[in-house]
């Protein structure tokens, strides 16, 4: 996982970033079957409110889910 600087200047900043997000996908791993997924932070991250960000995180996992059922349920249909 990498975050651009310019994005996020401080690394501690960064790495805060890092921890929630490996975190998040780690209890999400279940219903997303092992797939690979890129992350991309831009600026003006909420960083002072991990509760956002978590949140954030959840329903992203929660679109990514439901696009994989869809696939698996009619793989024909993209």
């Amino acid at each position: 996982m990498a975050i651009a600087r310019k994005n996020i200047r401080r690394a501690v900043d960064r790495n805060l970033v890092k921890r929630l997000v490996r975190e998040s996908y780690r209890h999400q791993q279940r219903r997303l079957n092992g797939i690979d997924i890129v992350v991309i932070c831009h600026r003006g991250l909420p960083l002072h409110d991990k509760k956002l960000l978590r949140e954030s995180l959840d329903r992203h996992w929660q679109r990514v889910a439901k696009r994989i059922r869809t696939e698996v349920d009619d793989p024909t249909d993209r």
